[in-house]
């Protein structure tokens, strides 16, 4: 009797053992898939991230000498206001103009604005104060890689009119509760190769419009 009171209690003790070692593989399973499934976007190319990085610090300080390094050498780089790229209103600048072009102070039409239709006439500082850097992008609460995660009601034609190139979007949800997400602000990057090396061909802020 003594013999299977003993037998039972082993029987006992490996079942509870391996009930133990099922929950902690589960949990583990459990775990993996958790990080496998982020909030962000997986950011696979290093290099545009580095890049872009490095691009809104500059544009930050308003290094705009350094910032001309990384224009495309021949393209030059194209600026929208808005998320729809338009080939025929949007200026396109070259890296040696862009100096000249601070220092003259000169109003310039960059396109309409939206809702009005009115000239969007300002000097190139204007422009980047109000059409690229207007919030801080470099604390984006959102950076993604040839996916565009903004949404609104102005047509995204990026792939259209640059279909071998690559982007990158710094993105804010927003930033007061009272215009329930329609604050949104975004700005993309987009990079062709030249020699070897990505340079910037477009600048385009978006932001929500009527």
């Amino acid at each position: 009797m003594k013999t299977i009171y003993s037998l039972v209690a082993v029987l006992l003790v490996l079942s509870a053992c391996n009930n133990a070692q099922k929950q902690s593989t589960e949990e583990k399973q459990r775990d993996s898939v958790e990080i496998q499934q982020p909030d962000m976007p997986v950011l696979k190319d290093t290099t545009l991230v580095g890049l872009t990085k490095t691009i809104l610090k500059q544009l930050k300080d308003k290094n705009y000498q350094a910032l001309a390094q990384y224009i495309h050498p021949e393209a030059g780089v194209r600026f929208s206001p808005y998320g729809y790229i338009n080939t025929k209103e949007n200026v396109i600048i070259q890296a040696d103009q862009l100096n000249n072009m601070l220092a003259n102070n000169e109003k310039i039409v960059w396109g309409a604005y939206d809702g009005t239709g009115d000239e969007i006439k300002l000097t190139l500082q204007e422009y980047f104060d109000k059409f690229v850097y207007e919030v801080n992008f470099i604390k984006a609460e959102k950076l993604s890689v040839n996916q565009s995660l903004a949404k609104g009601n102005s047509l995204n034609n990026i792939e259209e009119v640059y279909p071998d190139a690559e982007y990158t979007e710094s993105y804010f949800s927003g930033f007061e509760k009272k215009y329930n997400g329609m604050d949104w602000r975004a700005l993309r990057l987009v990079y062709k190769e030249y020699g070897g090396k990505k340079y910037l061909v477009g600048i385009i802020h978006d932001q929500w419009t009527i």
